[in-house]
Parts: C-alpha cells; sequence; structure tokens
C-alpha cells in the first residue's frame, strides 16, 4: 500500500505517491493557502487536477504539509475538504514548517528554517517544534523570503535607485508601468507570489553590487530577526528549505559563517528529506 505526501507552499504544491521509498508518481498543483482558498476551492483544486492522475493507486494514508496550517482550524478546513476527495483514507495535515523540520532533521534536534515564497524558522528538538519566531506574513515580516526581496527589487525600481544599466534591464524584461506593478500588489489577488517572481531578476542579474546588496542584506535581515535569536543556533546545525535558499546558497553560506554557525543541509524542495522521513 501506498501513502501520498503533500507539500504546499504559497506558489505550488507537490503531491508524490510514495510506496516503500520510492515515488511511485508525482503531481504538481497550485499552491493551497487557507487564507486565500475556501474549503470548497480546495476540495475542488484536489478533485480536479489531482485525484484523476493517482486514482489508480491503492493510497491508505495522505500526509499533508502546508503554508498556512499552523492554525487549527485551517488544518481542519484542508483535512476536511481532501477528505471529501478522499473519503475512506486517514489525512493528517500539518503546518510547512513541521515539514520542513522533518525533511532536514529528520528525528534529530536543529533549527529548521524555511526561504521560500515566505519565510519561517524553528527549533525542532526531535520529535516536534518546541520553539518558533513569530511570523508576521509577508506584509509585516517574511524576512529574506522571495516575497520580502521581490518587494525590495520593486522598490528599487520605482523609486529609481536602480542604475541605468538594471533599469533597461528591468523594463526589457517584464515591460509593466509602474500602475501595473501597484495595482498587482494593491488590487489583484496573491499579491505575495507576485513579489516573489521578482526573485528572478535577482538571480538573472548576479554579481551587480546593486543586486548582491538587496540578497545579502534581505537574509541577513533573517538571520538578525530569527536564527540568531535562538539559544540552540549556537549548539546545533542550522538547516534551510526553499529556493531562495537553494538559489543563493552562497550567500547562506557566507552569514552561516559571519555569524559563526553550523550549517546543516540546504534542500530546495523537503520532499526528499520527507520521504525518507516517512518511510
Amino acid at each position: 500500500m501506498a501513502i501520498l505526501i503533500a507539500d504546499s507552499g504559497a506558489t505550488k504544491c507537490e503531491w508524490c505517491v510514495v510506496d516503500k521509498g520510492k515515488i511511485k508518481k508525482t503531481v504538481f498543483t497550485l499552491g493551497i493557502s487557507p487564507y486565500f482558498f475556501s474549503g470548497q476551492q480546495v476540495e475542488d483544486l484536489v478533485r480536479r487536477d489531482l485525484y484523476p492522475e493517482i486514482s489508480r493507486y491503492k493510497i491508505e494514508a495522505i500526509y499533508y504539509y502546508g503554508t498556512g496550517c499552523k492554525n487549527p482550524a485551517n488544518q481542519k478546513m484542508i483535512r476536511n475538504a481532501i477528505r471529501k476527495v478522499f473519503p475512506s483514507i486517514e489525512v493528517t495535515v500539518d503546518n510547512d514548517l513541521m515539514g520542513a523540520a522533518r525533511a532536514v532533521c529528520q528525528h534529530e534536534k536543529g533549527i529548521a528554517c524555511i526561504l521560500g515564497t515566505g519565510s519561517n524558522s524553528c527549533y525542532f528538538n526531535g520529535k516536534k517544534i518546541a520553539k518558533n519566531s513569530p511570523g508576521l506574513g509577508y506584509v509585516l515580516g517574511d524576512e529574506g523570503s522571495g516575497a520580502y526581496l521581490g518587494k525590495k527589487v520593486i522598490q528599487y525600481y520605482l523609486y529609481n535607485t536602480f542604475d541605468e544599466e538594471l533599469r533597461f534591464r528591468f523594463e526589457d524584461k517584464y515591460k509593466m508601468k509602474d500602475v501595473d506593478i501597484l495595482d498587482s500588489v494593491y488590487k489583484q489577488p496573491l499579491p505575495n507570489r507576485f513579489l516573489a517572481s521578482f526573485t528572478l531578476f535577482l538571480a538573472e542579474n548576479r554579481g551587480h553590487y546593486m543586486i548582491e546588496n538587496i540578497i545579502e542584506d534581505g537574509l541577513n535581515d533573517f538571520f538578525f530577526q530569527h536564527v540568531i535569536k535562538y539559544n540552540e543556533s549556537w549548539k546545533l546545525p542550522v538547516h534551510f528549505v526553499g529556493g531562495v535558499a537553494y538559489g543563493f546558497r552562497d550567500v547562506v553560506m557566507e552569514l552561516c559563517s559571519s555569524y559563526e554557525l553550523e550549517l546543516g543541509t540546504i534542500l530546495q524542495h523537503p520532499m526528499e528529506g520527507l520521504i525518507v522521513y516517512h518511510k
């Protein structure tokens, strides 16, 4: 019998059918955020985009890790929506931070950090999350995240801080007017994803001092506001999960060194670690 493991960020959700530690099928859907999705929308997405792809497998349990699922009400909403599509299967819902912690720490103690569209961190004692730095979301916090870095890119552009070369590259790539950017941030759905999309501009223009400043300052804000405030950070390895952490891992490594922290694992996606954990 197989199990289904889901890892959902704000941008995309990865679903893996796993049997005896081996992936049998992987499906990607839109990311599920309970703050932007209703129960009916979650059910519709699972029924439309996931179920037809995996219906032939005999699944005995579903383990779902997702953004926004620290809140018990959100956990219940996601669980009920999935159960409507898979009524006879046991469904366990936990937050994405627990998924990250299990993926990188397994059953050992450590600091687990998420740097993706959003950001988060915790001290994992080998069994549960024992400490969690406050997560304020992309408006007030999310230091070091894709949304945080992307917001800096937009600020540099709209404030005309970019030099002529970077301004030309930005306008050539995005072809957006100022009013279009502001409309996407303040009026359109899922502004955090829109902001995070500009991390690609950072990745494509590495080496320019303004780009490096945005990356280094943004990631350092995460270390300063969160990582070094755990007493355990000075005694245990600090692990990272997420596209931002992996894409800018050279900066993550430099910051760990400058703060004299032990760097642990850097995973682009937690799925490979979750497969080992649930095996």
